[in-house]
């Protein structure tokens, strides 16, 4: 499902496949499906909550092999807010993050903004940056509807 996802993206289907298939990746700790989620750009960015600014595909990959060695990534988007044109787009997203504590599962809120280029492989990410929510993020996610299609 996946890899028919991405293969419809580069066939030229909509970012929002291609952002699919990151979330997809997080969740399953899968680096080689999430890097191609990437334009093989040098310029690309990428920042985790609280991290300094990663450029280039080598550090975007250590950053998230690092993140992957404790285990996947469980984040669901939701309030995906879009701007878009022909050949790029900007996705604002709400990141719903289920966190292992001592004292059990606990969930946290990461804004993200998503960028994507139309590439000659179809979308890519070109920049993806995530910062620590708030209490009030957390309260819109708990009104937002189960199902948002």
């Amino acid at each position: 499902m996946t890899k028919a996802k991405l293969q419809a993206a580069t066939l030229g289907g909509a970012c929002e496949e291609i952002e699919g298939v990151f979330y997809e990746a997080l969740q399953r700790g899968d680096i080689e499906q999430l890097m191609q989620c990437w334009a093989d750009e040098d310029d690309v960015i990428c920042v985790h909550p609280g991290g300094g600014r990663l450029v280039g595909m080598a550090a975007i990959r250590a950053s998230f092999e690092a993140l992957f060695a404790n285990g996947s990534v469980h984040a669901v988007p939701e309030q995906v807010h879009k701007v878009q044109s022909l050949v790029s787009a900007v996705h604002s997203v709400l990141e719903r993050i289920e966190v292992m504590t001592e004292a059990g599962p606990r969930q946290a809120c990461v804004l993200a903004t998503n960028v994507y280029h139309k590439t000659p492989q179809g979308w890519r990410m070109v920049a993806h940056h995530a910062s620590p929510g708030t209490p009030l993020d957390m309260q819109d996610m708990a009104h937002a509807p189960a199902v948002l299609h």
